[in-house]
């Protein structure tokens, strides 16, 4: 399924079977999970992507081939998952200091290399993962972006007990998970009047569930914004015990609008995530296994990715889409 330019519909399309290059693998795709950065992407509000572009990077399969013909990590038939960040320079600053994840040079899966909302892609081994064996193909999709983004977006929180979480999709249904296992006391916001949501996030094991025009019972030490909403950073600062920190989880988010200062003073923190680094993804896959952090789904067929999208733009998925190949 292929864009040809932002805001119109994947096309389904033909296209020469990709080869893999030295250090490459050539992975036969079995499910590739919708993530809501391929929506930015088909919608325009990522800019330049590689276009004509192949979407999804929540891609899982075997390997098929291995360019150059031997690979220390991987051999034919492993089990693999491709995240978002697909290639780094390995030499600059942010590379050599732990944060590849900011790295210049970065090529990123589905925005700037070729995805898996295909029969087959290529992918950089060094930035492919084993998977945990007890989630199956479609079960284990979702934990590459939503899961390892939120990961990242968790642990910025620091170590924290009472963790707010604005926007409840699946990302925080990921993650929220996690801070419960860890023993954090968790706020859930939703949209204001979603009580489906709410029950939903309170029968995981949630404290306090509200709307995002709500205010906590409690002071929290740390938010985690999953909605792409900008005025719900002031809102969560808001929210904040001095010292508190409001983590923004998303690579595209709308306008931040003005706020006064003294609801930034006390050392209250507003942060950004940015991608993730192999480290994260290693983290995670080792810990979602042992919660076990479980995932939603809902599976479309390749041919109806264009259906899913649209789902998902309106608001009316209740699960994560999964392509099937």
């Amino acid at each position: 399924m292929v864009l040809d330019r932002p805001r119109q519909p994947l096309q389904l399309r033909d296209v020469p079977k990709p080869k893999a290059k030295a250090g490459e693998l050539l992975v036969r795709v079995n499910t590739c999970a919708v993530c809501r950065t391929d929506l930015h992407v088909v919608d325009g509000e990522l800019p330049d992507p590689k276009l004509p572009l192949i979407p999804g990077h929540q891609i899982v399969g075997p390997v098929e081939e291995i360019g150059g013909g031997e690979n220390s990590q991987f051999k034919v038939g492993d089990r693999v998952g491709i995240p978002w960040l697909g290639w780094t320079d390995g030499e600059c600053v942010y590379c050599r200091s732990s944060r590849e994840n900011l790295c210049d040079r970065a090529k990123f899966t589905a925005y700037t290399i070729a995805g898996g909302y295909a029969e087959f892609t290529v992918a950089d081994s060094r930035f492919c993962f084993h998977l945990p064996d007890n989630y199956n193909d479609v079960d284990v999709a979702p934990l590459l972006c939503a899961g390892l983004i939120g990961y990242r977006s968790y642990r910025k929180a620091g170590d924290v007990r009472r963790l707010g979480i604005y926007g409840f999709g699946n990302a925080a249904h990921l993650i929220a998970q996690i801070a419960l296992y860890e023993g954090r006391e968790l706020f859930v916001f939703t949209r204001p009047g979603d009580k489906a949501t709410q029950e939903s996030a309170k029968k995981l094991g949630a404290k306090w569930t509200g709307g995002s025009d709500e205010m906590p019972p409690e002071k929290l030490d740390a938010a985690i914004i999953f909605a792409s909403v900008g005025p719900l950073v002031p809102t969560a600062l808001r929210a904040l015990a001095k010292g508190g920190i409001v983590v923004c989880g998303g690579i595209h988010m709308s306008d931040i609008p003005s706020f006064p200062y003294a609801d930034l003073w006390g050392e209250r923190a507003i942060t950004s995530v940015a991608n993730l680094t192999r480290r994260d993804a290693e983290e995670f896959l080792e810990i979602a296994p042992r919660v076990p952090v479980q995932t939603k789904t809902e599976i479309f067929p390749l041919e109806e990715a264009n259906a899913a999208l649209e789902k998902f733009r309106a608001g009316e998925l209740t699960a994560t889409a999964v392509l099937v190949i």
